[in-house]
This record gives structure tokens, C-alpha cells and sequence, in this order.
């Protein structure tokens, strides 16, 4: 069928999704029943009313520290919306959008993805692009059609090129060629971004929504994966010193030359710049971000070799070996350093140190079996 005019002279797709009710104008007709928007006099928050917020992802490492953080600043345990997996899976459009429909939460947090490190990004691409292009789409469509004002969707370091300038800024988005072991990762992330800004361009003024991007650095930290081949670099490498150390063996081998520069941001650290991003003034963060770059990078603001922060989680573990290379495996990307100084003028800054994180992180591993095992 052909797309038919509206009063305004646009066209518009009649197979498009229902839009949302303006903000700027009054409910008319049966427009209340078409749009289940409910009563918007109730989505209207003032001071002793807290949002209700769903973080997706909870029982993951980033989502499992955002829900932490948001109960310790005094989000009431009923405002708290969660599911697992089980109960909700993302990549299903139909029932992602009944969640949304039933539960109608005000704030929603991005956090659910399909991660991993260089060995799984190589191993499953598709699973990787594909998955977290659905559950992304899912979730911020769905949330747009119940009436989520607020949304913060968190991307990741990898989606700057490869040989960026360092530090990473954040309108390096786009200008070069990506690092080849986590491109499907990358893209997809990229992809989120661009949801986001897309709807707010068409549905900000509009509408009012108001959707956010955070990319933080690598994360570590209390609730991490511990696989021993489908983890990020700095688990990997706390779980094969710690394997090493109850086997008494005499060295550690890194994938790699040890000499590529990462920079890491302990995980409630990330947390709390998250809830402060979502919390800023829409016009605060809208004078600090463009239209079509409207995402802000969270770094700890300095980076290590991959042999420091190997010699460093060698000291916390008291792993008495050497440390060994083997240059047959890939590097990654040669510097991931983002520049957070947009972070950093919007009134934040990290409080746990590396050398601090690795402890809590080696401390988490002990007291965490599951993780251990990789399970």
C-alpha cells in the first residue's frame, strides 16, 4: 500500500508503528484507548515521587552495579524493575513489547548485551551483531511506544577506529576503520547509538524523549565472567594467575606482545557516572553533546600496558612465576584510551584506583564459585 499524506504534507508509512501522544497537545477522541499511554498525569514525577526503573541486564557485572547503586542513593525496592532471562528474553519482539505495555516503567537503563573478548568475538560473530542489534532495537522501540521519556543505553570503547587518536573522543565516532576481532560487536553498539539519537531527532521536541548514550572503557569488577576462554582481558587474566598460583606453575603466558595500552574503570565506578548522566538536566546534557554525536565516553582517564596490569593482578593474586608471551595471538587494537573530559565538566569523576579495583575484583572472583567455573 502507498504511503498517504497527513495534514502537513509528510508521508507516512501506514504499516509504521503507532506514534506516541504529543506532549504539546491535548489527548483527542479515541486517542487515549489507540496509544495505552495510561494516566499521564501518574508519569508525571515531583519530589516525594520516585521514578520506576528497569534496568536491563541486572544480573550482569554493569547492570547488577547500576541496580546497587540506584538502591543505595534510595530508590525504593518496588520502584526497581528487573527480569532474567528467563523471564523476559529481549530478542523477543512481541513479548518484549507486552513487558513494556504491562509494567510502563519511567527510566530504562540499556545494560543487557551479549559481551566477550577477543577469542568470542572471533568465534561467534553473528551471535554477537545479531543478538545485540534485537535486544537493542527491541528494548528502545518498545520503550518509545509505552512512553519512556528517559532512557540511558550504554555502548562500549570498541566503537572508535582502530588507529583513532588517542585519547578516543567521542567525535572520532565514525572515522575510520574498526578493529577487526570485535567489529560485529562494534557495529551493533554503533547501531544503539544512533537508535538513540534518531529518536530523539524525531520524537525529542515532539514527544519529549530524552535518550541517552554512555561508552564506557573496559569494566572489571564484582559480578564479571571469569570464562576461561570467553572473558575480557583483565578476568582472564585474575582467573589464570589464580589457577596458576594453586598450581604452583612456574609462568603465566599472555596472548600477545603485552605491549598494547588498555585503560579500565572499575565497574560501580561506571555505575555511578551512569546514574549521574541519566539524572543531568536535559539541558545540561544537550549543551554538552551534538544532535548526531550525542553519546559521552566514561574513562578512568589513564591508561596501562597489558604487562602492568598483568604484573599489578600478579601482586594481588601473590602468584610468585614469571609472566611469558605468545606473540601468535592477536593483540587487539594497539591504545584504547578514551578522552572523558565531557565526563569530567559535567561534575564527575572515578573514586576506586586501579590497584584498589583488582583487589575487590580478586576478592569477588574468591567468594564466587559460578564465576569461577565459568558458569
Amino acid at each position: 500500500m502507498a504511503p498517504r499524506a497527513s495534514e502537513s504534507g509528510s508521508a507516512v508509512d501506514l504499516f509504521r508503528r503507532k506514534p506516541l501522544i504529543s506532549t504539546s497537545s491535548p489527548l483527542r477522541g479515541r486517542e487515549s484507548d489507540i496509544f495505552h499511554l495510561g494516566n499521564l498525569k501518574e508519569r508525571r514525577m515531583n519530589q516525594t515521587t520516585q521514578p520506576r526503573i528497569f534496568v536491563a541486564g541486572h544480573r550482569g557485572m554493569v547492570g547488577s552495579a547500576i541496580v546497587r547503586n540506584l538502591l543505595a542513593r534510595g530508590l525504593k525496592p518496588e520502584n526497581l524493575i528487573t527480569r532474567t532471562r528467563q523471564e523476559l528474553d529481549l530478542t523477543n519482539q512481541l513479548a518484549v513489547q507486552a513487558f513494556f505495555e504491562q509494567e510502563r516503567p519511567d527510566q530504562v537503563y540499556m545494560a543487557a548485551a551479549k559481551v566477550g573478548g577477543i577469542h568470542a568475538n572471533n568465534t561467534f560473530p553473528a551471535d554477537f551483531i545479531y543478538e545485540n542489534l534485537i535486544v537493542q532495537a527491541n528494548t528502545i522501540e518498545s520503550a518509545f511506544r509505552s512512553g519512556v521519556r528517559q532512557l540511558l543505553f550504554l555502548g562500549s570503547s570498541c566503537i572508535y577506529p582502530r588507529l583513532a587518536e588517542q585519547p578516543m573522543k567521542e567525535s572520532a565516532l565514525i572515522t575510520g576503520t574498526l578493529e577487526p576481532t570485535n567489529e560485529p560487536y562494534a557495529i551493533a553498539k554503533i547501531a544503539g547509538i544512533k537508535l538513540c539519537e534518531s529518536y530523539n531527532r524525531q520524537y525529542g521536541a515532539s514527544h519529549g524523549v530524552d535518550y541517552r548514550s554512555v561508552m564506557p572503557t573496559n569494566l572489571y569488577g564484582p559480578g564479571d565472567n571469569y570464562h576461561p576462554e570467553n572473558s575480557h582481558v583483565l578476568p582472564a587474566l585474575i582467573r589464570r594467575f589464580h589457577e596458576a598460583k594453586v598450581a604452583n606453575a612456574s609462568t603465566v603466558t599472555l596472548w600477545g606482545t603485552g605491549k598494547v595500552r588498555r585503560e579500565f574503570l572499575f565497574v560501580d565506578d561506571m555505575a555511578a557516572a551512569c546514574v549521574h548522566v541519566m539524572d543531568l538536566p536535559h539541558e545540561v546534557y544537550a549543551r554538552h553533546t551534538l544532535p548526531m554525536q550525542g553519546h559521552i565516553n566514561l574513562g578512568s582517564g589513564e591508561d596501562v600496558t597489558i604487562t602492568q596490569v598483568a604484573e599489578l593482578i600478579r601482586d594481588v593474586v601473590g602468584f610468585k612465576g614469571g609472566i611469558g608471551y605468545d606473540t601468535t595471538k592477536p593483540d587487539g587494537a594497539p591504545r584504547k584510551w578514551m578522552d572523558s573530559q565531557k565526563l569530567r565538566d559535567l561534575g564527575w569523576q572515578p573514586s576506586i584506583a586501579l590497584r584498589e579495583g583488582l583487589q575487590k575484583a580478586y576478592d569477588d572472583f574468591l567468594n564466587s564459585p559460578n564465576l569461577r567455573n565459568g558458569h
